[in-house]
């Protein structure tokens, strides 16, 4: 089932998980996209483990601020082990963490759950279980606005990070980790028309 289908349900909006996280939501910047994520999630689809790729302790304070007395299925918030690639990671966590806006907590968390969604095979948007492009646009915007700003081109955004990671190590071709298995590998790597 595809998330737009899913959204155009009137039982999904308010009483799907979605609904339910929102009418429990903090009132905060993030809680719309967590909400999306997680109810992506449920549907099986994104990239990000369970409690998002956050530790457990990280998970349930992310949980008691965003959503305060919301109790998620046990499926969700159990949370995944440790991925592979731990450089790579690190190197993306840290890019991400220097360029916080520093408005709220959350964005600590948000740079973790990007980081994690990173190592996922398909487009940025789609591995965080967001509904759109212009959802993880609004994220970036929201939590790391100084690095949004430099992606003056409107380039794919793991594209995109994965580019400032190697122009930090003054390597100038550069490509995401998984791009040879994304759907759209010819729009981004076939000739030019």
């Amino acid at each position: 089932m595809s998330i737009a289908r899913a959204m155009s349900s009137p039982v999904a909006d308010r009483t799907g998980l979605y609904g339910l996280l929102m009418a429990r939501a903090g009132g905060l910047p993030n809680d719309d996209l967590i909400a999306r994520m997680l109810f992506s999630q449920t549907l099986g689809l994104g990239a990000l483990p369970p409690g998002l790729g956050l530790a457990p302790a990280a998970f349930l304070a992310l949980m008691a601020r965003h959503f305060p007395g919301f109790t998620l299925p046990a499926v969700l918030a159990v949370p995944a082990e440790e991925a592979a690639r731990n450089d790579e990671r690190d190197e993306l966590l840290t890019l991400l963490q220097e360029h916080c806006a520093g408005a709220d907590d959350s964005e600590r968390w948000m740079a973790e759950i990007v980081t994690t969604a990173c190592m996922g095979g398909d487009h940025l948007w789609q591995d965080l279980g967001l509904w759109s492009r212009v959802d993880l646009s609004r994220l970036m915007t929201q939590n790391f606005p100084a690095l949004a700003a430099k992606n003056t081109r409107d380039m794919k955004w793991k594209k995109f990070l994965y580019k400032q990671l190697c122009e930090g190590e003054g390597v100038v071709v550069c490509r995401s980790p998984s791009c040879e298995v994304c759907v759209d590998y010819a729009k981004c790597f076939g000739p030019e028309d």
